[in-house]
């Protein structure tokens, strides 16, 4: 070769290490990886005198994939008495910061955590904050999906299996080595075909984050060009961590899957920090063949690769005897269905709604952003577990097609706790809890009778109302003559109980007295759009569409003392560098008046007690719960809402095509809630006491309804706004009772 043909080798060497170089630093000090958005549920925070009983925190904690244990030894780890927990919190990324791992102790009183003591400093904390659930990824057009660590937190017994399996030299070599290749080639040549490789991890690396898979020489020379230019860029720790990150280790749907701390997640279920030596080495197994040595498809050979790499770190004296024996004897221990989070699309799609809302263009040009939710996740595993639980014992009934919807919502914030749009509660598609617009039937009642108590001169709980047939005359002539479900009359029957057994003429009769105009204001005051409501009488039997989520608006306000906050799922957004883009505030202000609102739950916890809700009596009476029934005209749509002191609880029940389901409220979207609460555990619900309400005793008056009887023990709450009915107990005046209960 003449001098000149080296010159010109040179320069072209040169231009091209230039160039590479420079590509190199722009990604390496740039954004290495396009990284997912990752969305966590709410955070528990738990101090003194919280209202969680023992068994509502080992949900938490068995949701939140804890281990229960003799000894809590590691982080995700915990013990249970009747009375105490002793648990190891996993470390987290709080929003204010990092957070290590606390060993603590709980102690519980019945429904209170009265203690939390620190095991480390051996003194008592004020408050303790559990770690989030992670509900998964939003998708943002990438064919890929990492969840990035840094160098630190991955294990070093599995830096140790890498290496050891891939690249033994690694902190030796300046990114190529000559060794390697020549004993691939000879073992090649052995074989008669490829049985193993030469590269690094560092060339790797430069290959999956800069190259394609070709198979040419022109490509392995660039590789190994840039992986000398890698090594000599940047410390052995930080290729290290840009390859634990980078590496391939299967599909999870259409997506690629990259890094080790996803694929503990896909395939284990479990943070990479909680895996046993054995689950290590299965995924590091599995970097010479994701698809080959996949744990789901072929485990037996998953299984043998993994026992190689466990013999490989004996042999080099990284593990003794009887520590490869108990590990290859362990099973895979891999989830049955491989899958990074449990699937909540519903809840996903609601989240989205907000994010465009309150970030816009933000949230789709950035990259690795944490969304904070409210998401609690008990309630969601156990809503979800309620209705994949009832609906097909529902559906011998109502017939196969019958679909489902619920909403569960924190009463005093609105925050969404938990949402399901189908049956197949972990499948995308139609968001019933949504977008499914039904006739809500009775569920309308409790703001006709609202509507009334905001008057309390004129009506209130004991007020006697008529239940004789009645027939109301259209404007073009038409009649329409509304029935009680049972077709029974029941004669004089006071107001109280006329909501709680959901009886259809009295209420009608009420709301035509009190105005539709006037009801229909109540409902906008609710949160129900005023578009939605049709202004004819049929409306105040709930003629009227909504979808679960506006219905779960209407009721978290109802029941919160008539204290309105917006639904909403959205809790903090924090880019990349920890800074917050986005931090809710609450807002709650009065819709409607709060003693109006409180005797309308009132009466709803009667409707419990002795109306329609009363199957949930005999199983969850001593938590005084609150309650709706709802059906449509011709059992199309069965509806229940219940409250606890918790959440407010929206069940809806049908078929997408309209047809008639054999169900009632109480038959169908009833039992739904009951298996809800038998897994979920409901809080006592406690209504704070109103300023001017005050109780009255009443009797009987011989006619179904009721007259004021101050000695009588069957009391009434009132809401007496100037006295009025203290002083009628204290005078007792005949005339002012009769005027009092006229009709």
């Amino acid at each position: 070769m003449s001098w000149k043909a080296g010159l010109a080798l040179a320069a072209v060497l040169l231009f091209t290490g230039i160039y590479l170089d420079s590509m190199i630093k722009q990604r390496f000090e740039g954004q290495l990886f396009e990284l997912p958005t990752v969305v966590y549920a709410r955070i528990l925070t738990l101090e003194p005198g919280s209202e969680i009983s023992i068994a509502e925190m080992r949900n938490e904690l068995d949701v939140l994939n804890y281990r229960k244990v003799s000894q809590p030894r590691y982080p995700g780890e915990y013990s249970a008495s009747s009375t105490r927990i002793e648990m190891i919190r996993r470390p987290f990324e709080f929003a204010d910061g990092p957070e290590p791992d606390r060993h603590v102790m709980l102690f519980f009183d019945g429904n209170q955590l009265t203690r939390i003591q620190s095991l480390e400093k051996r003194g008592d904390l004020g408050y303790l904050r559990i770690e989030p659930k992670m509900l998964g990824m939003l998708e943002k057009n990438t064919a890929e999906q990492r969840l990035f660590l840094r160098r630190e937190q991955f294990p070093e017994v599995m830096i140790d299996a890498l290496l050891t399996t891939e690249d033994r030299n690694f902190y030796q070599h300046d990114g190529v080595s000559p060794m390697a290749i020549a004993r691939a080639m000879l073992a090649n040549l052995k074989a008669g075909r490829t049985v193993q490789g030469g590269s690094t991890l560092t060339q790797q690396l430069a290959k999956n984050i800069f190259l394609s898979s070709d198979r040419t020489l022109w490509r392995k020379l660039r590789e190994a060009y840039m992986a000398l230019i890698i090594d000599y860029r940047y410390s052995k720790d930080r290729i290290l961590e840009a390859y634990l990150n980078e590496v391939y280790l299967g599909q999870n749907g259409n997506e690629a899957v990259h890094g080790f701390g996803l694929a503990s997640r896909l395939y284990f279920g479990q943070p990479l920090q909680e895996l046993r030596l054995d689950q290590l080495a299965l995924l590091v197994g599995m970097v010479k063949g994701p698809s080959y040595y996949n744990p789901m498809r072929y485990p037996e050979r998953a299984k043998e690769r993994r026992d190689l790499v466990l013999k490989l770190l004996m042999d080099q004296d990284l593990l003794n005897a009887k520590q490869y024996e108990q590990a290859v004897s362990r099973p895979l221990d891999v989830q049955k269905h491989a899958r990074i989070a449990s699937r909540q699309p519903a809840y996903f799609q609601q989240l989205s709604i907000e994010l465009k809302d309150k970030l816009g263009d933000v949230f789709k040009s950035d990259t690795g952003l944490r969304v904070f939710t409210s998401l609690d996740p008990v309630s969601q595993d156990k809503l979800e577990a309620a209705v994949e639980n009832q609906v097909p014992i529902l559906a011998k009934r109502a017939g196969k097609e019958l679909e489902a919807a619920a909403i569960a919502v924190d009463r005093h914030s609105g925050e969404i706790r938990a949402m399901v749009g189908g049956r197949r509660t972990g499948y995308d598609g139609f968001n019933r809890a949504l977008n499914a617009s039904r006739p809500i039937g009775s569920l309308v009642k409790p703001a006709v009778y609202m509507t009334a108590l905001e008057q309390p001169e004129k009506y209130s709980l004991a007020t006697t109302l008529l239940d004789k047939p009645i027939t109301l005359q259209g404007s073009e002539g038409t009649t329409w003559s509304p029935r009680n479900f049972d077709r029974q009359y029941r004669g004089e029957v006071p107001l109280y109980l006329a909501l709680a057994k959901s009886l259809n003429v009295p209420t009608v009769r009420l709301g035509m007295q009190l105005g539709i105009d006037n009801v229909s204001q109540t409902l906008t005051k609710l949160g129900v759009n005023r578009d939605e409501i049709r202004p004819v009488p049929s409306m105040l039997l709930g003629s009227f569409s909504l979808t679960p989520f506006q219905v779960a608006q209407m009721y978290q306000t109802v029941t919160n003392s008539g204290k309105k906050a917006r639904l909403s799922a959205l809790r903090s957004v924090l880019d990349l560098q920890g800074n917050v883009l986005y931090q809710s505030i609450p807002s709650v202000s009065q819709a409607v008046d709060q003693q109006a609102a409180w005797l309308t739950t009132y009466a709803m916890k009667r409707g419990v007690l002795e109306g329609t809700g009363r199957y949930l009596n005999s199983q969850f009476g001593w938590a005084a719960l609150a309650g709706k029934t709802g059906t449509s005209s011709d059992s199309r749509d069965s509806w229940f809402v219940g409250v606890d002191g918790r959440e407010v609880t929206t069940i809806w029940l049908g078929r997408d095509d309209n047809k008639p389901t054999q169900l009632t409220g109480a038959s169908g979207a009833l039992r739904v809630y009951a298996d809800y609460l038998r897994y979920r555990i409901p809080q006592q619900l406690i209504l704070p006491w109103p300023q001017q309400i005050a109780t009255v005793g009443f009797a009987a008056n011989g006619d179904g309804g009721l007259q004021l009887d101050c000695d009588n023990d069957n009391k009434l709450p009132v809401w007496d706004v100037a006295g009025e009915w203290k002083k009628q107990c204290e005078n007792r005046p005949a005339q002012w009772l009769k005027k009092l209960f006229q009709w």
